[in-house]
């Protein structure tokens, strides 16, 4: 008679959620405007609830498990030598960015009457790099799974409309400016360089350096909310392996001593770790939940948009 182990329990859940990342890069692959975490995302909502209780435990694996790593090897994916080739200005700008939009997004959810882990997760989601940001700080946060699926459907509702949004509002502006502008004011990587593509490759290059910068600050927000959390009685790492492991990541990057095949590949690879994660993620929302208290996340996640793309674009326009 066979005996079940731990580990084979996962077993489910995990061909669940690498089947539906197959499928989402499948869509994304056909249709380049759809992101493939936001089809991710979509297929993990339409099947959630549908599927049985013995995938549960994989789900779970493979949210907390694929994210993390997928923000690992995101460091991969920037340099020193690319934050200095922006000029000091944009990092300037980047800071204020990210400085005002999270402290004026959370001041923005205490007014609006959101739930106090939901802000937080909106304020990090929006202000530095989506779903990403979102798992990085539920590590050291206390919220719960509604919460980090109501944030991830949020960062997807707005990042899917800035893509629209952006170039039309910049038309006219200079291609390299609004290339930063969709990089300071999109939320996820992929949604940054399908907002800056019209404006061609130019765009496309500072977007994702801008986005890339605005990600690095990752580690000191969670770093800083752990900390807060420890003061205020909680027992979280002041900063979770993974993300130290994200900054060694930009460390190795850093010294060119990585090769270009093998980056390539690291790139893909996060994307399926992410879409996979997003598809588990997804799994986890219940559309009654969400409904329920749907209506203030809408309106927090519109003003939080509105507030990182005015300061973005104020910031540029200053340090320009």
């Amino acid at each position: 008679m066979a005996v079940y182990t731990p580990q084979r329990t996962k077993v489910p859940g995990v061909a669940i959620a690498i089947i539906g990342a197959a499928v989402a890069l499948a869509v994304n692959a056909v249709l380049p405007v759809l992101s493939a975490l936001t089809v991710a995302v979509l297929i993990g909502v339409l099947i959630g609830g549908k599927l049985p209780d013995n995938t549960d435990t994989g789900l779970q694996w493979v949210t907390r498990k694929f994210l993390r790593t997928g923000v690992v090897l995101l460091g991969l994916q920037l340099s020193v030598q690319d934050v200095t080739r922006l000029g000091w200005g944009t990092v300037v700008a980047v800071v204020l960015t990210v400085l005002v939009s999270f402290g004026g997004t959370l001041a923005l959810a205490r007014l609006v009457g959101v739930p106090k882990g939901l802000g937080l997760l909106v304020a990090t989601g929006f202000s530095i790099c989506g779903a990403s940001a979102i798992a990085a700080m539920d590590s050291v946060a206390k919220t719960d799974k509604q919460d980090v699926a109501a944030g991830v459907t949020l960062v997807t509702l707005y990042g899917s409309a800035a893509i629209a949004l952006v170039p039309l509002i910049g038309a006219g502006m200079d291609s390299e400016f609004l290339g930063k502008w969709a990089g300071l004011s999109v939320h996820e990587v992929a949604q940054v360089v399908a907002a800056a593509s019209p404006a061609g490759a130019t765009a496309v290059a500072a977007a994702v350096i801008v986005k890339l910068t605005r990600v690095v600050l990752l580690a000191p927000m969670v770093a800083g909310v752990g900390l807060v959390q420890r003061k205020q009685g909680g027992r979280p790492p002041v900063m979770p392996l993974f993300v130290a492991g994200f900054l060694a990541m930009i460390a190795l990057r850093s010294t060119g001593m990585v090769p270009g095949f093998l980056l390539d590949g690291v790139k893909i690879t996060t994307t399926v770790l992410f879409a996979a994660a997003m598809v588990a993620l997804g799994s986890a929302v219940r559309i009654a939940e969400l409904v329920r208290t749907g209506r203030r996340g809408i309106l927090l996640g519109a003003m939080s948009t509105l507030l990182v793309g005015t300061v973005s674009l104020i910031a540029l326009r200053i340090t320009a």
